[in-house]
């Protein structure tokens, strides 16, 4: 085993302990040794890494590390993961992980490292992100999701596991979709929108299994800062107001305003939340930021 600790002097910074592992009576037994020094010429590594680009450059070479070792270190983690998975069945570099899954790390390299807009994202590996969508810096995609053609997803939001998201949905700067959340055509986040897990977006009023009625999808448009509770359902058509609060389980089947709190089946208002998401009191000014409201049509508004 070899130790690199970069806050010892520099004679101990790299160290090699040559461990074994005996077996005694079917069990792994550690045998530990005493560190041995490594010598390293005392020198900026920084430097040395930049020195080390620059002359590959001008004598054509190729550098000590590059993608293809990436590709192999990759290999070996996916060949240990999977061995793991079977029990510790012993497996070749070869069988035990197909190009396109490596490809699919690799992928996922480039995108969290990011050089263009549109790979400065985390998207893991199990997530299928298809052909023609649009996703913006800081955002996470997470495990077994899937972002479909045509849809768009601003920066700085967290998609979780399990969700799908369009066709043709736009999602703007900021939300958060929790684990089991479909966002189907027809709907629109604004930014800044918190979905609670298993809440049910709905886009075709009366479905039928052997109709095909997609060409009457109603649009649902959730505004700036709404929050859906766990495992609410909001009827199609519906537009939700802005920084909305959403009780969990709740049944969404018309226009909420801004600023209501709703709960119920249907959804039914029992007052209003501050931006901040505390529940106002009577006079409308939030006691935990101090924000003042004010009625208007649309529901409440910031004096």
């Amino acid at each position: 085993m070899a130790v690199f600790d970069d806050t010892q002097p520099w004679e101990t910074k790299l160290l090699m302990f040559p461990h074994q592992i005996k077996w005694q009576n079917g069990l792994p037994v550690p045998d530990k040794a005493e560190a041995q020094r490594i010598e390293v010429d005392q020198d900026e590594p920084l430097r040395r890494q930049c020195l080390h680009f620059l002359e590959c450059i001008h004598d054509g070479e190729q550098p000590l590390t590059d993608g293809y070792e990436g590709l192999q270190v990759l290999k070996i983690l996916n060949a240990s993961q999977r061995s793991l998975d079977l029990s510790g069945r012993k497996l070749s570099l070869e069988d035990s992980v197909p190009v396109a899954a490596a490809e699919s790390n690799v992928d996922l390299m480039l995108r969290c490292g990011g050089k263009t807009e549109s790979q400065e994202y985390f998207a893991h590996p199990t997530a299928v992100i298809d052909d023609k969508t649009r996703i913006s810096r800081g955002t996470k995609i997470w495990h077994f999701a899937h972002v479909i053609s045509g849809s768009s997803i601003g920066e700085n939001c967290t998609v979780g596991q399990n969700v799908v998201i369009g066709p043709d949905v736009t999602i703007g700067d900021g939300c958060k979709i929790q684990n089991n959340v479909s966002v189907f055509k027809g709907v629109t986040l604004e930014d800044h929108v918190f979905c609670g897990p298993s809440m049910v977006f709905t886009n075709v009023f009366n479905p039928r299994a052997e109709i095909r009625k997609m060409d009457q999808v109603r649009r649902t448009l959730v505004k700036k800062g709404a929050t859906i509770g766990a495992n609410a359902t909001v009827i199609c058509g519906a537009t939700l107001g802005r920084y909305c609060f959403i009780g969990a389980g709740c049944v969404v089947n018309r226009t909420i305003p801004d600023h209501a709190l709703v709960v119920g089946n249907p959804a039914r208002r029992i007052g209003w939340v501050c931006e901040c998401a505390e529940r106002l009191p009577d006079d409308l000014q939030c006691v935990e930021c101090g924000k003042q409201y004010k009625r208007d049509e649309e529901g409440l508004a910031r004096f």
